[in-house]
This record gives C-alpha cells, structure tokens and sequence, in this order.
C-alpha cells in the first residue's frame, strides 16, 4: 500500500491536532506536517514534499487561497484540498482558479475527508457533497425570466430579488429561494434602490405592493 504524504494548514491549533488523530487511524495517510497559516504552508511545502495539503482558507497574512496558488505554481505535483468553513461561490471558485483539486467543509466525517485525499493524489477533483449541489446548481442554466412591465427599469433577476423583498425575506432567505450567494443579494438590492430612485428598502418594498408583485401568485423563478 503506497503511502500518503499530507500537510495540514489551518490557524486552529485545536483543529490541527483532532484532524491529525483523524488521520492517523488510516494506515495509507501520514501526516508529515503542520503549518499555521499560508506562508508557514508554502514554506513547508518545499521542506516536505508533501503528496496532499489540507488547506483551510480563513487565516491570518497569507489566506489559503494565495497559498494554493504558491504551491501550486511552485510545486504543480502536489495536490492541495480545501478544508474549510467557508462555502460561498466566491470562496469556491476562488480556489478552484487557483488551482485547489478539492473542497470540504470542516465537520466532514474522517472516511470522507480520507477518501479525497487518496482521490486527488490519484489525479481526481473532489468536492464535498454541499459544495457539489452548490456547484450544480451555478452551473444549471437559469430559467428565462421576462422583465416586469411595472419596472422595465430592473433585471429579471433584479424583479426576482424584489418579489422577494416585497413578501419581507430578509438577505438570507432571498439568497437561499434564488440559488445565489448574500453578496449578489446585496448588490441586486442596491441596484433596485438607485434604479426606482428610493431612500431605502421601506421604500422600494412599498413601490413593489403598489405594483402587485408581492402577490402569491406573482412567483418569482429560480434555478432549475
């Protein structure tokens, strides 16, 4: 049985050590290192050659992703899996761009995380089953929205985002309804503010009853 080489990176003292007893009970996967943040990683990485780095992103000076992007560029063999908290779209597709060949979230179980490990050192992309749905779901093709004639002004999506606001989903419902992440919800709001020309989101809520678009029968279209 050929042997795993695995670094971990993580600011989490804690957190290291209980993912170093997770690895250690699979007799294929070797822990060889630990590093704090991502200069300390990239640094052993050179020291170590590890076969797999478990990268977490949210770090003090250098963040996982730019430390992905320095081993990677640096050290194209080695195999660098994200293992995070973080789960937004731009978190994701972030590292991928960098060059990260997996993605879990912390809190997945010990065969999961073991199985990756072996996976992207045999060649494989792996992501968790949350970022998988995650990623489908961007990628399905949207359903074709026709713009309000109450607000011609706005984007389909943008009427969508209202609708919403107009039956009182706060940011984090709306994101979750539409398939889309907090800060795309926060940049529509914006938009809608300025293009009907409102203070604030009072305003354009009551703009959204008096034009019918709270109604239940005015459904707003998701991601297929």
């Amino acid at each position: 049985m050929s042997v795993l080489n695995v670094l971990l990176c993580d600011d989490h003292a804690g957190f290291r050590a209980s993912l170093a007893a997770l690895l250690s009970g699979s007799e294929d996967v070797v822990v060889v290192g630990e590093a704090a943040d991502g200069a300390h990683a990239v640094r052993a990485v050179l020291a170590l050659q590890p076969d797999v780095v478990l990268m977490d992103l949210a770090m003090p000076g250098m963040g996982g992703v730019e430390a992905t992007r320095a081993i990677v560029n640096s050290s194209p063999h080695i195999r660098v899996i994200v293992l995070t908290m973080v789960e937004d779209d731009d978190a994701v597709f972030a590292a991928m761009r960098a060059g990260a060949r997996g993605y879990l979230l912390k809190g997945a179980r010990r065969a999961e995380i073991v199985r990756a490990v072996r996976a992207v050192a045999d060649g494989e992309a792996v992501f968790g089953g949350a970022i998988a749905s995650r990623l489908i779901r961007y990628f399905d093709p949207p359903v074709t929205v026709s713009p309000s004639p109450s607000f011609p002004e706005l984007t389909p999506r943008e009427v969508q985002v209202l609708t919403l606001m107009a039956r009182h989903l706060a940011n984090p419902a709306i994101a979750h309804q539409l398939g889309i992440n907090e800060k795309t919800v926060r940049n529509n709001v914006s938009a809608i503010l300025v293009k009907l020309r409102v203070a604030d989101r009072a305003q354009a809520i009551l703009a959204a009853h008096q034009a019918g678009l709270a109604a239940e029968d005015h459904q707003p279209e998701t991601r297929r």
